[in-house]
């Protein structure tokens, strides 16, 4: 197809961490690239996020005297996994993550650091989650922004990506974009990247893939409706893992803030309606989720202390909550139980147990040890929880180097995707999350994207 309006080198619908992380990648490669973005500004998935990201052999881990490398990262993400996810995407996140960490470090000013907050837990075998203490997914994005402007990249908002062109070969031409008066642009490209969202938010995929969720909140970003998947699977694209996402069992009702995963990790409990425990915390935070639903009315409240609080209370989430004045708070159990409406004789026994078992190092009724750990003691706090759905994980298949792939295991030569867009490491279901795994295949994908697709620019 030649009558295109205009012609780019790299287009990139989406402009998330994905999308900023290929669009930097490529114009570090000597190709400027033009990214689109649906919405009117910053943020999407990636804005909802806590900016995490996992990084094994870093600077950062080095300097706290954290041994990791790429092939504990690789044999951690499979164990969660069960084996069930794809070993060379896999391998690519591995082998990646720490030398993309450092290039967004050192040649575009992104300040991550190890975030000593949280500990090996959940599947990671070693601390190598990273961030920057006391900011939020949203000012992560916006740092991108920012970047990108500084490298004079143009960013169109409230453009859709509405169809892809192919010639006979399979080769990617251009792409149709709709801007917000609904008038349809023509662009022609040297190289596709899909950087957009997961389906998410749309109900219909939702039940379709994974009915299991039918009965969980949705607390991802609302645009996330797997357009870039269905026009993927239209041209021939293989899908991967639609099953997979990340569930969250503490959601908080009704502020719809995110406890985060330390207030579990340092200690903290979580009871159903009735001041029972019906889990083990510490094992499976995305997986959690199901439990929880289980449980009468499908809601549960986390129990922790006031010293837990104070060891946690510079993540922004909790602050947040704690500004709002959302937890409860009473010296005693009794009157805790009081506060939140629960059996005190349940919820004594429930928290005395654990008391009792960590006093002695062993391990509780659930599986959960506490050899290193401390329940709560008291002063008490208590935050309102439910289960929720916060983003998916399958999408189109790639290969290692975010390439999409055919049905028949070919790639395309010249479509890539990452982010919500393709298939992520989770496997099939919602066990087989790692904590912040999400914003790493999303910046690792696009750099790797970004790379590959500035490559075969011919401008």
């Amino acid at each position: 197809m030649s009558d295109f309006d205009f012609t780019v080198p790299v287009l990139i619908a989406g402009a998330g961490a994905c999308g900023a992380a290929a669009a930097l990648a490529a114009v570090d490669a000597g190709v400027m690239p033009l990214v689109i973005e649906r919405e009117d500004r910053a943020g999407g998935s990636t804005g909802m996020s806590q900016g995490l990201f996992c990084a094994a052999g870093s600077q950062s881990q080095r300097d706290h005297g954290i041994e990791d490398d790429a092939d504990i990262f690789f044999a951690d993400i499979m164990a969660k996994a069960r084996g069930q996810t794809d070993p060379v995407i896999a391998r690519a996140l591995a082998d990646n993550s720490a030398s993309t960490l450092e290039w967004l470090r050192e040649s575009h000013d992104l300040p991550w650091e190890l975030d000593t907050r949280f500990r090996a837990s959940y599947g990671n075998s070693r601390q190598r989650i990273h961030g920057w203490p006391g900011h939020s997914g949203l000012e992560m994005v916006q740092l991108f922004h920012r970047r990108m402007d500084d490298a004079g990249i143009d960013v169109l908002m409230e453009t859709k990506l509405v169809d892809i062109f192919v010639d006979d070969d399979g080769r990617v031409t251009g792409a149709a974009l709709e801007r917000v008066d609904g008038a349809i642009e023509k662009v022609g490209c040297d190289a596709l990247i899909l950087a957009c969202g997961g389906f998410g938010a749309n109900r219909a995929m939702t039940d379709h893939y994974m009915p299991e969720t039918k009965a969980l909140r949705y607390n991802g970003h609302e645009g996330s409706h797997g357009e870039a998947i269905f026009i993927g699977e239209r041209l021939g694209a293989a899908l991967g893992d639609m099953g997979s996402y990340q569930g969250y069992a503490m959601l908080t009702d009704p502020q719809g803030i995110s406890v985060p995963p330390p207030v579990l990790i340092e200690g903290g409990v979580i009871v159903n309606r009735l001041g029972d425990r019906f889990t083990d915390e510490s094992d499976d935070i995305a997986g959690m989720v199901h439990p929880l639903s289980g449980q009468p009315e499908g809601m549960g409240w986390v129990i922790y202390d006031a010293e837990i609080e104070g060891r946690c209370k510079d993540i922004p989430e909790l602050a947040q909550l704690m500004e709002l004045n959302a937890q409860k708070a009473s010296d005693s159990l009794d009157g805790l139980a009081a506060l939140i409406g629960v059996d005190p004789v349940k919820l004594v026994a429930a928290l005395f147990d654990v008391q009792q078992v960590a006093a002695k190092g062993g391990t509780d009724g659930f599986g959960r040890v506490w050899t290193n750990d401390r329940p709560p003691q008291g002063p008490y706090r208590a935050l309102k929880v439910t289960g929720a759905l916060y983003h998916t994980q399958g999408g189109l298949q790639i290969d290692g180097q975010a390439r999409v792939l055919r049905s028949d295991g070919t790639a395309f030569p010249n479509l890539f995707a990452g982010g919500g867009s393709a298939r992520s490491v989770s496997g099939p279901s919602s066990w087989g999350y790692l904590p912040a795994m999400g914003l790493t295949t999303a910046i690792v994908l696009g750099r790797l994207a970004g790379q590959a697709a500035a490559s075969l620019s011919t401008n």
